[in-house]
């Protein structure tokens, strides 16, 4: 593939090998060593998980999701983590709601909102740099992440990419045929035939960053 590529093999390896030495000692059995920081003296735990809820492969909108578990339950799948061991669980949510790529966005802004939402909030996705998708922040998503991962509290995040908007809806119903539902849908089918209730809030318009 390559034909003007030359490499110095031996270098690459003797450079290789130093690496190798400097990470030797950093290489644990994860699960033995979370049963050890479990057990041992008392030590806290701070678990990080990547993507959004609804990006997870069992409670996300399927077919658009990752290959893995971004809910609480990834704590256990991911490390081997006993459930009866999680403590508080910290949600992280915007003050607007996001996503890249394709899939069913009740609350999306696909107008100039939307627009100064992305470009406020300098919304491109972290391996892709594609540009996200922006739209109202929609509280019936939050609710249902909430019954799946049970949070201690929300940290509320780019409060100031708000700051400048007159008014500000929030997303807080989904109807189907008119009705008012108490779920968020499992299915892409009827997800793609909500409509949400939005209540209206005036502006601050002032700097909150």
């Amino acid at each position: 593939m390559y034909p003007a590529l030359t490499i110095n093999t031996e270098a690459e390896l003797q450079q290789l090998k130093v690496y190798a030495e400097r990470i030797r000692p950093l290489v644990k059995d994860g699960v033995y060593f979370l049963h050890q920081a479990l057990h041992g003296p008392p030590k806290k735990i701070l678990v990080e998980g990547a993507n959004a809820a609804l990006l997870d492969i069992d409670f996300g909108t399927y077919p658009f999701v990752t290959s893995s578990n971004c809910t609480v339950g990834g704590v256990c799948t991911g490390l081997g983590i006993p459930s009866c061991h999680i403590g508080k669980v910290y949600g992280v949510v915007k003050a607007y709601t996001t996503r890249v790529g394709v899939g069913t966005f009740p609350t999306e802004q696909n107008n100039e909102t939307g627009e100064l939402l992305q470009s406020r909030g300098q919304e491109l996705g972290v391996t892709t740099g594609r540009k996200r998708c922006c739209g109202w922040l929609d509280l019936m998503l939050v609710r249902y992440t909430h019954m799946i991962n049970g949070f201690s509290a929300l940290v509320l995040t780019k409060l100031d990419i708000l700051d400048t908007f007159p008014e500000i809806k929030v997303g807080v119903e989904y109807r189907l045929e008119g009705k008012p539902i108490a779920y968020f849908p499992a299915s892409q089918e009827l997800l793609n035939k909500v409509s949400v209730g939005y209540e209206m809030q005036p502006g601050w318009q002032c700097s909150t960053e």
